[in-house]
């Protein structure tokens, strides 16, 4: 297998599942053109005279994927670059378990996934990537601003409940309608009564009336010696 195409092999499966010995910081970032972007990488372990090595990974990993050689930091070269970059743009600086990636003035060809790398015997340890994103202008979710439709007035009766006074609820006027009807059952069995009463004493006037007619036609037709 050829040295670059085991890289490229490599820098896939840990876009996968990135080690956790070592740790990138952060894994998420967008910034707009000529920024400043700062990258770190640190090593959970103790690696002693190994180089930390960053890869730049242009587009998701796939087939077509380019991987590049940004930089790395040596004891005593100092900054070793790759090929055909900008030095300017890229600075890095390290202690005993950190690595620092500065970029400047980045540009939207600058997005991809960035990856810390330590080479070790036999096997190659990726760090957990950083995305980063490039743009011009930052994308917004903010719908277009339109103006309020009026809203129609509508001209609805007066809420009895706000109503000064007795409310017209219906347990109220359930009330009022049973204290009527109560009132006209009572009015009819009092005006039922006094006609009875009536009747009764018109009935009792006319026997006392037929009596006396009665008795004064005996005491004429038999008269008393």
């Amino acid at each position: 297998m050829q040295p670059r195409l085991w890289l490229l092999l490599a820098a896939q499966l840990a876009a996968l599942h990135g080690s956790s010995v070592l740790q990138q910081n952060p894994e998420y970032q967008m910034v707009q053109t000529n920024q400043m972007v700062v990258l770190t990488c640190e090593a959970r372990t103790t690696y002693p005279n190994k180089r930390i090595y960053w890869l730049r990974q242009r587009q998701a990993p796939s087939a077509d994927s380019h991987q590049e050689f940004l930089a790395a930091w040596d004891s005593i070269k100092g900054i070793v670059y790759g090929e055909k970059l900008d030095q300017e743009k890229l600075t890095l600086s390290q202690d005993a378990s950190r690595s620092t990636l500065h970029l400047a003035h980045v540009k939207p060809e600058d997005s991809g996934v960035y990856f810390c790398m330590i080479i070790g015997t036999p096997e190659l340890t990726f760090g957990t990537g950083t995305r980063l994103s490039v743009v011009d202008v930052f994308p917004t979710t903010a719908r277009p601003t339109t103006k309020p439709t009026p809203k129609k007035k509508v001209c609805r009766p007066p809420n009895p409940v706000t109503q000064e006074g007795l409310s017209c609820g219906p347990i109220t006027l359930g009330l009022l309608v049973a204290g009527v009807l109560v009132l006209l059952v009572s009015l009819g069995v009092a005006i039922h009564i006094h006609c009875l009463q009536r009747r009764a004493r018109l009935r009792l006037l006319k026997q006392c009336w037929q009596r006396e007619k009665l008795q004064r036609w005996k005491n004429a037709t038999h008269p008393s010696f």
